[in-house]
């Protein structure tokens, strides 16, 4: 499509607007009164965090087997969102992935424009989501880059420096497929499918996935703006590497604004709005969004796991009856994906769209 061949105004990198010391932020990213975070509010103080599933139990016996899942199902129905621990990947590796994507972030400028990205694949560096002309923007940079199918991928738009980026990339992104399948599995069955039916639904081994880098610069204002706004995500499953240094994330819960803790070397992981369509709304997506930081800046790695592109998903007749018809019309993930890429993150919006008349 043409709207997305390149951005409709120049692109200013967040990161240079906060190094620049300036003490007010550009009015294109001060947000409309109502979605200002409210940065004294009771979510920092709300001693309801999210569920923490310890996935160590999957290998032990029935008893503790069945106790893991029907945690891990509980948190999707209730939470869309939990942290999961004794995950299997090391925390030397976790530890790396960090250092080499804020090594990046701290290169010169001119050096990360090199990648500079458009709306086209979205790969690449960036500082906006959406192409609409004027549109008030989010308080951070971000690198993305397609992972899954191997086919997909350009190393054109993977950097070459810090030097062992790539291959630090590489290693990480097959551990977080490796967790992707186990949860996958995990989701089946305890939707009462076979254990391979949600990956299978979305591709099988043809599966996408993407990383996104976010970096959240200290920002002069953060009571007038968003790192990230309020959205759920368009894929199955995201598996988050937060800062536990500095908090940052929200997630939404009974109409409050939730800041979760990070554990130290704990994942997030965070239904996708598909997995909700697939269970036909048993498993939700779950709105969430980032608050900017007045005195530190903020690192967190997102893996994006996605459906094959071209495959209809709607939701799966096993989880269909005269009781609980269909609530979602079939939609390619191509065409789901679109919306964001046009209009960027906007709530559940999108998935709501989708709900059978």
């Amino acid at each position: 499509m043409d709207c997305l061949r390149d951005w409709p105004e120049p692109v200013v990198p967040v990161q240079s607007l906060s190094e620049s010391g300036a003490a007010v932020i550009p009015d294109r990213y001060v947000k409309p009164q109502s979605e200002r975070p409210s940065l004294d509010s009771t979510a920092d103080k709300n001693i309801l965090g999210i569920p923490i599933v310890d996935l160590g139990g999957l290998a032990e016996g029935t008893a503790e087997c069945r106790a893991t899942m029907r945690a891990i199902s509980d948190a999707c129905q209730e939470w869309g969102f939990f942290q999961v621990v004794n995950h299997g990947v090391s925390r030397e590796l976790m530890e790396r992935i960090r250092d080499v994507w804020r090594g990046f972030f701290q290169l010169p400028t001119e050096a990360k424009k090199a990648y500079a990205n458009t709306p086209t694949t979205y790969e690449g560096y960036g500082s906006r989501v959406g192409v609409q002309k004027g549109a008030i923007l989010d308080w951070g940079d971000y690198y993305y880059l397609q992972y899954l199918p191997q086919s997909a991928r350009n190393y054109d738009k993977w950097p070459i420096l810090p030097i062992s980026i790539r291959d630090t990339i590489e290693e990480y992104g097959r551990e977080m497929a490796r967790l992707c399948v186990i949860l996958m599995k995990v989701m089946s069955v305890s939707l009462g499918l076979d254990a391979n039916f949600l990956q299978k639904a979305i591709g099988g081994d043809d599966v996408g996935a993407a990383l996104r880098a976010n970096y959240y610069p200290k920002c002069p204002q953060p009571d007038l703006t968003l790192g990230l706004s309020a959205h759920s995500d368009p894929g199955v499953m995201t598996v988050l590497l937060a800062d536990d240094q500095v908090k940052g994330l929200q997630v939404r819960k009974g109409g409050e604004w939730i800041t979760v803790q990070p554990l130290p070397h704990a994942f997030i992981i965070n239904v996708g709005d598909q997995i909700q369509v697939l269970s036909n709304a048993t498993y939700k997506s779950v709105e969430h969004r980032v608050v900017a930081n007045a005195s530190s800046d903020r690192l967190s790695l997102a893996f994006f796991y996605y459906p094959k592109f071209d495959l209809p998903l709607g939701p799966a007749r096993e989880l269909v009856s005269p009781d609980r018809p269909p609530l979602y019309q079939p939609m390619t993930y191509n065409e789901y994906r679109l919306y964001i890429r046009k209009n960027g993150p906007k709530g559940k919006t999108q998935v709501e769209s989708l709900k059978a008349m």
